[in-house]
């Protein structure tokens, strides 16, 4: 027994040997070569590396980017949890009732325990990286990432944030604040002097806040990026009217999920005017606004609306703008509702096309079970500059030969790619075209993805055919969506289907009906 005891002994000893030795030996490498290591840990990890040696503790004030993030710190049973949480109270059957309230008991409390502990956890790391004492020198750290929940106290991660802005010199900032599972309306709240004491000096480019109430920005004066998101719906409209005056360089604005109500829960308008802004890229997505009214903005260039929100433009007042992601969604409603929202709609189209001559690049998502574009008995050439189009998520209830309208209003157009989504809704009314001699002679592409040879899909592709001069290849292919590539791009995905050579024949021959001797190739697919 006492040989096995000195066997153990002398084992772990030289266990503990080795551990010095290897110690050592990384300790003699470069600050270069540590910083290189741990840049390849997260952040929570390099932020222990003092426990290892004195020679390791100053490095983690080294460190360019920090990413402290509650998810990371999570363990896969609290996802397991989330997911049995959610699929039993997505069942609506009656006889779950007291299986759910007994899973409930269970679930809830254990899901949120495991948030706080995270959250104690991160908060420990922060205050850590707190007592480390003064960086080197300012300027060191360029990107910081914090994302936490909000407990009710969140005194240390405002302590963090105003430390990485004045004594750190951040350059870019992201501080995302979720609420704890099950609840909402809960958001972070900044000190009452805002995110630092200096902001005048700070060093800020590139901010995005998620969750927070909104802090002053009118001193950040080197902001050229913000990102608002899940902002609280008692911001006034104000809030967001002024962010491009307070940000003078400000060049990249976007507001995602973002809503202003009243205290009677009514959506409020929001106005965006700044002639001297020197704005370049604005976007809405899924925001909730009444409307959206885009005043002076002489240096916007991209513009993107996704969610609903109705955009009223200003004459003349965008002149730079050249691309614009546009969606929008009809529904069903009561015949007086439909008629009042598809006027508002082609109200909104019209102004757009007007005020817009310079766009060279569109990407249009009509959705929605009622058709509201209508064909003028007068077309006009609207958007003379567009080289670019998709037009995306086209019910296939829908008169599919809509588009046409595009080729009547778009000189210069080159490529024309459409989308179009299998749906189960009754077909829609024909729309009554009268005879046209157009001649387009500057498409060169015309793509259709979820092409099935329906009469109306093949009367649009037979007009293009005919009226487009410079057309020399058209592809239609039955499965296959458009997917976007950021905001402003997009490529076609197909998938190989095989089409019959009886039915090739027919649909070629139909596309061609009427149509001279043309060197068009056309691409089954």
């Amino acid at each position: 027994m006492a040989r096995a005891t000195a066997r153990s002994s002398r084992a772990s000893g030289a266990a503990r040997f080795l551990r010095r030795q290897l110690a050592d030996r990384m300790s003699d490498l470069s600050d270069d070569l540590l910083l290189l290591v741990l840049r390849r840990l997260d952040t929570r990890t390099a932020l222990g590396a003092g426990s290892i040696s004195r020679r390791w503790a100053h490095l983690p004030r080294e460190l360019s980017a920090l990413d402290l993030k509650v998810s990371d710190i999570l363990p896969p049973r609290y996802h397991r949890w989330v997911l049995l949480h959610r699929d039993i109270y997505g069942k609506a059957a009656a006889h779950l009732q007291y299986r759910r309230h007994a899973v409930r008991l269970e679930l809830l409390p254990n899901i949120k325990r495991y948030e706080r502990r995270a959250m104690r956890a991160l908060n420990r790391s922060v205050e850590s990286l707190l007592q480390q004492g003064p960086r080197s020198r300012r300027g060191v750290l360029k990107r910081l990432s914090l994302e936490f929940y909000t407990t009710g106290n969140g005194s240390s991660m405002n302590r963090l944030i105003a430390e990485a802005i004045d004594a750190w010199g951040v350059e870019d900032l992201d501080v995302i604040a979720k609420p704890l599972y099950y609840e909402a309306d809960v958001v972070h709240a900044f000190p009452s002097h805002g995110m630092c004491k200096e902001p005048g000096a700070a060093s800020l480019r590139s901010l995005k806040l998620g969750g927070c109430l909104l802090p002053p920005l009118h001193e950040y004066g080197a902001l050229t990026m913000l990102v608002l998101r899940d902002i609280p719906e008692s911001t006034p409209p104000a809030a967001y009217e002024g962010v491009l005056a307070s940000c003078p360089k400000l060049q990249t604005l976007h507001l995602i999920s973002c809503i202003c109500r009243s205290g009677s829960g009514a959506l409020l308008p929001v106005e965006v005017d700044a002639p001297s802004s020197e704005i370049r890229e604005l976007v809405f997505d899924n925001c909730k606004f009444r409307w959206i009214r885009l005043g002076a903005l002489p240096c916007l260039e991209s513009l993107a609306c996704m969610g609903g929100t109705l955009v009223f433009f200003e004459y003349n007042l965008i002149p730079s703008l050249r691309q614009y992601n546009f969606a929008l969604h009809l529904g069903v409603a009561l015949e007086g509702a439909r008629q009042y929202f598809a006027q508002r709609l082609k109200l909104e189209l019209d102004m757009f096309l007007r005020c817009t001559p310079n766009i060279t690049s569109l990407i249009v998502r009509f959705t929605g079970p009622d058709r509201w574009i209508v064909p003028s008995s007068s077309p006009l050439s609207y958007l003379p500059s567009l080289r670019r189009l998709l037009v995306t998520d086209v019910p296939s209830s829908l008169d599919a030969s809509w588009p046409r309208l595009f080729l009547e209003m778009t000189p210069s157009l080159e490529i024309l790619h459409i989308n179009i989504a299998s749906c189960k809704d009754k077909p829609g009314k024909e729309i009554s075209w009268q005879p046209s001699e157009l001649r387009q002679h500057h498409l060169k592409e015309f793509v259709v993805a979820g092409f099935e040879g329906t009469k109306r899909q093949i009367y649009l592709v037979n007009f293009a055919v005919g009226a487009c001069t410079a057309l020399r290849r058209v592809a239609l292919f039955r499965n296959g969506h458009a997917q976007r590539k950021g905001l402003w791009d997009w490529e076609m995905v197909t998938e190989p289907h095989s089409w019959t050579d009886e039915k090739k024949d027919y649909t070629l021959k139909q596309i061609m009906d009427g149509v001279p001797s043309s060197p068009v190739q056309l691409v089954f697919g």
